[in-house]
């Protein structure tokens, strides 16, 4: 009982919030409510109109009358049609504006939340949150709370008019609503509840879509179309299945909705009969009464439907309320201090760091780097290498020790400031699939072509740049596909080069690369890091042997600390490791000679 009580709660919660990205537009929102008001009170005179014409204007002969009713009524609809397309472009205007305030706020949020929440959770979660969630809101500011204003002021002043013209005849109404009200909630909670399951399904089949796309070389190489149609085949078949639900069930509802007014009419008109014969009801009053119970009980069982299909969408919104209410783990500091002068001097005072539910990945780590030094971590995997590389960047904050640059921790530097003069390479560099020019000016907005221009010379980019068809306007493709693997990295280059950072972090930014793109690279980053303060990480020692210091990782401890000859000399773990990959380099010698 209590978790029922719970998940109520945040049910009323999660819509409370969904309803505040309405609260900036009041003044809409009540010019709304007005159009509403003049929308239905037209639609409620006409009938009422055309009772007092067959009831004393048709049967007194007073055509002069008839016709002055004739063109009032003419005049309501014209003001009536007036006012719903002005209420149905204010329903539309006041979600769009509250949709965009909601998608911005949890775009600011996503941006917030950091590093950590990208590891944890891949990006098919994030859109599909975009797909499913933020819709569902959208659908509740442009349909369910317009509608259900609307439809509520519509029912009430209409039962109050009926009970005017009729009382008796009224209370037909109640054991036809009582019957839609009984069986028409189950057809629309099982259409909307496999309407939401056909979406998701949709979704999943777009995705295995996307896969079957980007994917081909891979599926080709590996010979898994047949293997991977299957799967995909697996997912169209389960949307269908849930669309048909779906849709079985919606026809359900609609046919039962007009079995219950045919059901509600006949009532009506043997009744009707009746009180016509007695005269206990005019035939103007019938007439309007007829008139008014077929579009009361349209508007009363679509607000039941309203009300019905609101409360599961509702549901919908909780797992976007919890998400924008996800803790910010790495904040700006409250009171920011900022280097007195930029040299690199990165230091690491007692870090220790352990991911949520895991060990300690680092161990007590000290380190003193100076500005333009360059420095190698080398050590097995899951020594800390990219660890302390996240807590170089504040992806992560320690969880105890300091981290300083320039003498001033990272928790007190503004992040804006301390992104700006870090710069990375990465292993796999992500290329935006717009112009090679967009993709360098990326590390520096403002650039000049000019800019652009000396960062790609820098990088030794720019000779292959102007081979391609559009030199620096070429389209280099989804995730630069394009482009080889060296001419990424170098593009990659010449984006940290034109963003001119104090440090720069480099994760086994040639590994990847033949020999030739290797070498290429190399140069490249030989030229920029002249002066640089340069953190990377090896696995290959013979990329870093030139380095003013090696730093060996093991079990998140500095294990041993020197140049190349220094630690080699020592014959500890950095010589058995440069001892194990030459064995197993003149073990691939051995395989190609014979």
């Amino acid at each position: 009982m209590g978790q029922t009580k719970s998940e109520s709660n945040a049910t009323k919660q999660s819509y409370q919030w969904a309803l505040t990205f309405l609260l900036p537009y009041k003044k809409q929102i009540a010019l709304l409510v007005m159009c509403g008001v003049f929308a239905v009170a037209g639609d409620l005179l006409t009938p009422k109109v055309i009772q007092y014409m067959i009831d004393h204007v048709v049967e007194a002969g007073d055509f002069h009358v008839f016709y002055a009713l004739l063109g009032m009524l003419v005049a309501v609809n014209l003001l009536m049609l007036i006012a719903k397309n002005g209420r149905n472009l204010l329903q539309r205007t006041i979600g769009a504006l509250a949709s965009r305030d909601m998608q911005s706020a949890i775009f600011k949020h996503l941006r917030k939340l950091g590093f950590a929440h990208y590891e944890r959770h891949p990006a098919g979660e994030t859109l599909s949150m975009f797909n499913s969630e933020v819709v569902s809101v959208q659908r509740i500011y442009s349909q369910y709370l317009p509608g259900i204003i609307d439809n509520i002021l519509y029912v009430v002043v209409a039962v109050a008019l009926l009970v005017g013209i009729n009382g008796w005849l009224t209370l037909i109404m109640v054991p036809t609503f009582c019957l839609y009200y009984l069986f028409g909630p189950y057809f629309e909670r099982k259409a909307a509840h496999y309407g939401k399951l056909s979406g998701q399904g949709r979704i999943a089949f777009n995705q295995k879509v996307y896969e079957s796309v980007s994917g081909f070389r891979e599926f080709r190489a590996f010979g898994a179309q047949r293997w991977y149609h299957e799967r995909t085949y697996a997912e169209h078949k389960a949307w269908s299945r849930d669309y048909l639900l779906a849709a079985t069930f919606g026809f359900a509802r609609g046919s039962f909705r007009r079995f219950t007014f045919y059901a509600g009419a006949i009532a009506l008109f043997l009744t009707g009969y009746y009180m016509l014969q007695h005269d206990y009801v005019t035939l103007g009053g019938f007439v309007a009464f007829t008139l008014l119970y077929m579009s009361t009980m349209f508007k009363l069982t679509l607000l039941v439907t309203q009300l019905t299909e609101q409360r599961l969408i509702i549901h919908q919104t909780a797992p976007l309320y919890a998400f924008m209410h996800k803790p910010i783990e790495i904040e700006e500091p409250a009171d920011p201090i900022e280097p007195v002068q930029a040299e690199g001097r990165l230091t690491f005072e007692g870090v220790e760091f352990g991911y949520p539910d895991q060990p300690p990945v680092i161990k007590g780590f000290d380190l003193n780097i100076r500005p333009g030094e360059k420095i190698a971590f080398v050590g097995p995997s899951g020594g800390g290498k990219t660890t302390l590389f996240k807590m170089v960047g504040r992806f992560y904050d320690p969880t105890s020790g300091i981290v300083k640059l320039d003498g001033v921790p990272l928790r007190s530097m503004p992040l804006e400031r301390l992104r700006d003069s870090i710069g990375y390479v990465f292993q796999e560099t992500y290329l935006f699939g717009s112009s090679v020019k967009d993709n360098i000016r990326f590390g520096k907005p403002d650039a000049t072509d000019e800019e652009v221009t000396a960062a790609a010379k820098a990088a030794y980019a720019h000779d292959f740049i102007m081979e391609l068809p559009e030199g620096y306007d070429t389209a280099v493709g989804e995730r630069g596909i394009k482009l080889s693997g060296g001419q990424k990295q170098r593009i990659a280059i010449a984006r940290m080069f034109i963003k001119q950072p104090t440090v720069i972090l480099l994760d086994e930014a040639t590994s990847s690369l033949d020999n030739v793109s290797e070498r290429e690279v190399q140069q490249a980053l030989d030229r920029v890091l002249v002066g640089r303060t340069t953190i990377a990480i090896a696995h290959r020692l013979s990329t870093v042997k030139h380095f003013d210091r090696i730093v060996f990782l093991h079990e998140g401890r500095a294990a041993e600390v020197g140049t190349y000859e220094e630690l080699m000399e020592r014959r500890g773990l950095l010589y058995e490791l440069e001892l194990g990959q030459s064995g197993a380099a003149e073990g691939r010698e051995e395989v190609k000679a014979g």
